[in-house]
């Protein structure tokens, strides 16, 4: 893993506000531009489509009813794209430091979604949920989540990992997927035991009404509201932050430093007095508290958590990493946020475009995996992996 020299991070005494500033809040920009980028891009392609096929049915103007839904359409995408892209944070982090891929990232993630249901079920039980502020409620579980998953990650790498790291690759892999399905049968049994059950319910205090952030008139004089649920408000607030977070920890402290130096060169870092089973520890420990800081974040929004939602969503975040080249932290982010655009418009436009002979929502998981299947054969670096020099 190869990290430019010029992209190196300066000594402390030569760091000034304005690099800093740089570094924390450049990968923004360049997430931002791909947002709208693929928004926009998305959005030509599907009118064009719709026009073209405008005429071949009767009972509908393909054009007006694909204008109409098109901002709900990518609000959903955003709010998607979000959920992978603060997934995909931990699948990076981990590679870019071991280039292994954790397979039971998808439970860690599954594991803090559990941490959050079971503190908003105590607080129910004793009668305090409802009396405690909304937000206050999400920062405490996502504290609570992100301890439970951060501690669970770093104790799988000193058990499972550590010991296979001069292995040949498909050993550890071999054991991330074992760690994957023990976590997922444990949480099971766990789930059974405490009475949280097989599909657990999160608790919550009440959020209120969904934001409605415009009327958009459609062809029949009806008034379609364009509205966003606070929660998944929080969840795209929430990740902006992370990422923000791990852009000042990776490129402005010596923890940062620390990390990019093992990425770079394990034995030379040694030598120069780093810690490198410490570093990696510790990067373990970020990472599976960004994928328990998820999974609270995602069992709050959808309500229910059972032990198998990480699987998929897990796969997914994968992909997006790849997509957006694994390693790389702004690239997670881009690649989730582009996977979610492309599941939105496939799950609201395929049905309406072939006129329901294929149900768009079945076919969104067929396109996540298609893409990961191009992206290994096309561009394996990713859409960022080659743009950007410095790693974790």
């Amino acid at each position: 893993m190869a990290i430019a020299a010029d992209a190196l991070p300066a000594p402390a005494s030569r760091r000034t506000l304005r690099m800093t500033l740089a570094g924390v809040f450049g990968p923004l920009g360049q997430v931002f531009i791909f947002v709208v980028g693929s928004a926009i891009v998305l959005s030509v392609i599907t009118v064009l489509v719709a026009f073209l096929l405008r005429g071949t049915r009767t009972n509908v103007d393909l054009v007006q009813a694909t204008l109409t839904i098109l901002p709900q359409v990518i609000v959903d995408g955003l709010v998607r794209g979000f959920l992978f892209a603060t997934i995909a944070l931990g699948y990076t982090m981990v590679y870019g430091v071991l280039e292994f891929i954790n397979f039971a990232h998808g439970e860690i993630f599954m594991v803090g979604a559990f941490s959050g249901a079971a503190l908003g079920t105590v607080l129910a039980a004793s009668g305090m949920l409802n009396a405690i502020p909304p937000l206050l409620f999400v920062l405490i579980a996502v504290i609570v989540g992100m301890l439970v998953s951060g501690m669970l990650a770093m104790t799988i790498e000193r058990v499972a990992y550590r010991p296979l790291r001069n292995a040949p690759r498909l050993v550890p892999l071999i054991s991330a997927i074992g760690v994957s399905l023990l976590l997922q049968d444990g949480m099971r049994l766990i789930a059974n035991v405490t009475g949280l059950g097989f599909n657990a319910r999160f608790p919550t205090p009440n959020f209120g009404p969904p934001l409605q952030l415009a009327q958009i008139p459609a062809a029949d004089g009806r008034t379609i509201p364009l509205i966003l649920d606070v929660r998944a408000l929080i969840f795209i607030v929430a990740a902006t932050l992370m990422l923000i977070g791990l852009n000042y920890l990776v490129n402005a402290t010596k923890l940062g430093t620390a990390i990019r130096a093992v990425a770079q060169d394990r034995p030379t870092a040694s030598l120069m007095g780093i810690n490198v089973n410490q570093i990696i520890a510790l990067t373990f420990l970020i990472g599976g508290a960004l994928g328990g800081a998820a999974g609270v974040l995602f069992g709050i929004r959808v309500g229910t958590v059972n032990p198998y939602i990480g699987f998929l969503p897990g796969l997914k975040a994968f992909t997006a990493a790849v997509l957006g080249g694994i390693g790389n932290i702004p690239g997670a982010m881009v690649g989730g946020i582009v996977l979610g655009f492309l599941e939105a418009f496939v799950a609201s436009y395929l049905s309406l475009l072939t006129g329901g002979a294929f149900s768009g929502a079945s076919y969104a998981d067929i396109v996540a995996f298609a893409i990961l299947i191009l992206i290994l054969i096309f561009r394996p670096s990713g859409l960022l992996g080659e743009a950007v020099a410095q790693k974790v």
